[in-house]
């Protein structure tokens, strides 16, 4: 019994960590490390921070023991190439950082990695691979318009029932690069060209890496993950004014808190309505 429980709360399985930052995300970036570093269950093979050529951000990288990589030299595109604005509005860096992410399965070198956006911090000891299967982290409300962009890229209906955007997940590389294929296949195209091509370019939130490739697992891999619920909480204030004392009260209701800048995170949207998928909830 008592080893049953350890497993639940540790695994073997080695992993990488990739984290897109930019340097406004220098005030929230260190916390996120170091929750990554406490509060993920695994070995950890390497830390990556995927960013702009920022002497802070290396100094950063450097203190913390993570490995910079320049955004720049990950794709053949950069984010100038991407036209996603308005005159109200700019994109294009959203976008850009969601197709970095998709990138790791050539950045990192185990065969599983986690994205962490730079704004979450991990509060609770995390496991991702539980009886060989992928555990994903879900909440029950998302945009449409992410599922209308999945169905433009792979000719599909969205899969889960649950949605996948909660800010952090783990990936495999081998799906990841049968993710691409699929859009490639259908588009005759680059995966992050296609990508690109299907958002609707007049709408501020279009496309999600998360509920794309949570949803092309569901659908290809059934039965091979798990979920759990997110219980996530978005936060407005600066995470230096959260003291340990507050961290541990909100580790007793939540796992993981996000410091977003962004207001639109605080408003649920559409409800997550469809045909469950055989996956076990926790």
């Amino acid at each position: 019994m008592v080893s049953a429980i350890k497993n639940q709360l540790s695994s073997r399985t080695k992993i990488d960590v990739l984290i897109p930052a930019i340097e406004k995300d220098l005030r929230t970036l260190p916390f996120v490390i170091d929750g990554v570093k406490k509060n993920v269950k695994h070995p950890i093979g390497e830390i990556i921070i995927v960013a702009p050529n920022s002497k802070k951000i290396k100094n950063l990288c450097m203190r913390k023991g993570c490995r910079f990589v320049n955004e720049n030299s990950v794709l053949p595109i950069t984010k100038k190439n991407i036209n996603y604005r308005t005159n109200r509005w700019n994109r294009s860096g959203w976008l850009f950082q969601q197709l970095l992410k998709l990138s790791g399965d050539s950045l990192c070198s185990q065969k599983f990695y986690l994205v962490i956006d730079a704004d979450t911090v991990l509060i609770r000891p995390h496991v991702f691979r539980q009886n060989q299967k992928t555990v994903f982290y879900y909440r029950n409300w998302s945009h449409a318009e992410y599922f209308k962009t999945y169905k433009k890229l792979l000719g599909k209906k969205r899969a889960a029932r649950s949605s996948f955007v909660t800010h952090y997940m783990l990936f495999e590389k081998s799906k990841v690069s049968a993710l691409k294929r699929a859009i490639e296949s259908k588009h005759k195209t680059s995966w992050y060209t296609a990508i690109i091509r299907s958002i609707d370019k007049s709408k501020q939130i279009t496309f999600s890496e998360f509920e794309t490739y949570g949803n092309f697992l569901c659908s290809t891999y059934p039965g091979q993950f798990i979920l759990k619920k997110a219980l996530n909480k978005a936060l407005s204030r600066n995470v230096t004014k959260i003291s340990k004392l507050n961290v541990k009260k909100l580790s007793k209701k939540y796992r993981s808190i996000s410091l977003h800048a962004r207001k639109w995170y605080f408003k649920k949207s559409v409800s997550i309505k469809g045909r469950r998928s055989n996956t076990k909830k926790q």
